[in-house]
């Protein structure tokens, strides 16, 4: 049987009570929780892609127990749900790697779970999470309509000029039930994908990464799959009751990974021309409205692929694929 090594372990608790931390402080701090959880992710995959699965694993078990510890049992749960486990997931998916000869490739290379897969992997995870969120919750009509209530008094104790009628209230209602799963779990992967490619340059600069960097602005599209589902999220946004809370939650996270797959082409189309500094400023400054978000989410949609990085196999690895 094969001996944990405990020097992993110990790396691990060490990430796992960072991440923890960081999301205690997320509590401590509503004016950055948005922030903070989404940094309690960076020290699971810091170890995941630097010191492999043990390491991740242990990080997310000590998270999860401080978690249930110091707050509740079902807090460990959200928060695994919702940041480490998809942490642990994405670290694990990114370290996968086989002989390219397997895939039609050369034999002395080797060729790396696609970044289109992981971040498919990404958006799915993504979306089991705000839906189990909306369970915990009790998300609905009946709950967006209590917060639009209360906005739409808080609005007219300010300035009763700025009251608006009741039937513009109830559209305001009807539209806030699907857009708060829309943002949530789109701002929730855009997040999530940040904390992944800040731990890869974090581990690439440390020469810990197992996995190399890759080109982003060439590998990061969406599989051609994610299509697919992308569209059965729009349908079921239209059938309305849960299947539309849950279309909408697709929407959102799907949509953010065409996003960033759409920016990711802009910057290959842009690749040395003079004029790509002040395109890709505006770009990323006009995302925040809708027209210019949706045009690069086309731009993502217009181009799925799935690119695999190949890199030179290591002498142990040659050796035992050849054996």
């Amino acid at each position: 049987m094969k001996q944990v090594n405990g020097q992993l372990l110990l790396i691990g608790l060490i990430a796992g009570l960072t991440a923890a931390l960081l999301v205690l402080g997320a509590n401590a701090q509503p004016s950055f929780s948005s922030i903070l959880y989404a940094a309690s992710a960076l020290p699971v995959l810091i170890v995941g892609l630097g010191w492999g699965n043990v390491a991740a694993i242990a990080a997310v078990a000590t998270a999860a127990v401080i978690g249930a510890l110091v707050i509740s049992p079902m807090f460990a749960v959200a928060m695994a749900v919702f940041t480490l486990l998809p942490a642990g997931w994405l670290s694990h998916l990114a370290n996968l790697a086989r002989p390219a000869s397997e895939i039609g490739g050369p034999d002395d290379l080797m060729a790396w779970y696609p970044l289109s897969d992981i971040l498919l992997h990404l958006c799915a995870l993504v979306s089991v999470a705000v839906i189990f969120l909306g369970v915990m919750i009790g998300y609905g009509p009946e709950l967006t309509g209590q917060m639009v209530d209360l906005l739409m008094a808080s609005v007219a104790d300010r300035d009763p000029t700025l009251a608006a009628d009741p039937a513009s209230i109830e559209q305001i209602k009807g539209m806030m039930v699907l857009l708060l799963p829309i943002v949530q779990g789109g701002m929730w992967v855009l997040m999530l994908f940040a904390a992944y490619y800040i731990a890869m340059r974090v581990v690439s600069a440390s020469g810990r990464a197992l996995r190399p960097r890759e080109d982003l602005p060439s590998s990061l599209r969406m599989n051609r799959n994610a299509t697919f589902v992308f569209l059965a999220g729009i349908v079921a946004c239209f059938v309305g009751g849960v299947p539309a809370l849950i279309g909408a939650t697709i929407c959102g996270t799907f949509g953010a990974g065409f996003l960033l797959a759409g920016f990711g082409a802009l910057h290959l189309r842009t690749r040395g021309k003079d004029w790509r500094l002040p395109v890709l400023v505006l770009a990323y400054l006009a995302t925040p409205m809708v027209l210019p978000a949706f045009i690069i989410l086309v731009l993502g949609l217009a181009d799925t692929r799935r690119t695999v990085a190949l890199t030179p196999a290591r002498k142990a690895e040659t050796d035992k694929s050849k054996s």
